[in-house]
């Protein structure tokens, strides 16, 4: 597949098609068998997911992946630990509102601000993740990966478990994200409402073989589509 930049691009296909696979081939939970996956004129395969995070990767999750016994502000900044200059040993010697340490603090919250005011989740700043409402804490997670500031964000599922209210929302969210923050998204996603609205292109799979990519029209009518989702008859 081919995803150029700026675009949103969805992968669609019934369960155990490879979808998440591909998110974790890319960055570098899996490493594939064969083939090569380029971001940027960089060869991914054998790279390792932090080296990936660094290239401009981030990614969400299917089953929510945050630190429960933290707050949603606290999970944003961990977003941000690989932009972080200041080590363990000059952070601890150096102390006072104008240390290095603490201007840099002071400019990683003030970017997890705006992400918290973006993402309206104002009222849970401070509140543990495990108090919060599911639908809630997939945007904490959305926050997250944005606070690494990506140029390429994967979604995994990211409307899995909300409600309809919930969903039309996260649709507005996805089509800003890429248009404000100037970041391509792939995204793997059931809800074909969402998919066909959103999408610029679309792949379908099917047991891990390609089907077609295309517009949405075009992915929408091919019967090799229809079939692994409904059926031959």
């Amino acid at each position: 597949m081919v995803v150029e930049k700026g675009k949103i691009f969805s992968i669609i296909g019934p369960n155990g098609a490879g979808k998440t696979t591909v998110f974790n081939c890319v960055t570098g939970i899996y490493r594939p068998s064969k083939g090569r996956i380029v971001f940027n004129g960089h060869d991914l395969v054998g790279r390792k997911p932090h080296q990936a995070a660094r290239l401009g990767i981030a990614r969400t999750f299917q089953n929510i992946e945050l630190f429960s016994h933290l707050s949603t502000m606290d999970n944003l900044l961990l977003g941000r630990h690989m932009h972080m200059k200041t080590g363990v040993l000059s952070g601890s010697m150096l102390f006072g509102k104008r240390s290095p340490a603490a201007k840099e603090e002071c400019a990683h919250r003030e970017r997890v601000e705006r992400i918290i005011e973006f993402l309206e989740i104002e009222s849970a700043r401070n509140t543990p993740v495990s108090a919060l409402p599911y639908g809630t804490r997939k945007l904490v997670e959305l926050g997250r990966a944005l606070a690494m500031e990506p140029t390429l964000l994967l979604l995994d599922e990211p409307t899995a478990g909300m409600n309809q209210e919930e969903k039309r929302d996260m649709m507005f969210w996805i089509r800003d994200i890429r248009d404000d923050f100037d970041v391509t998204i792939i995204m793997v996603e059931h809800d074909m409402n969402l998919v066909m609205t959103v999408s610029d292109e679309i792949l379908a799979l099917n047991f891990g073989v390609k089907l077609i990519q295309g517009l949405p029209e075009e992915v929408r009518n091919h019967p090799g589509v229809l079939e692994a989702y409904l059926g031959r008859d």
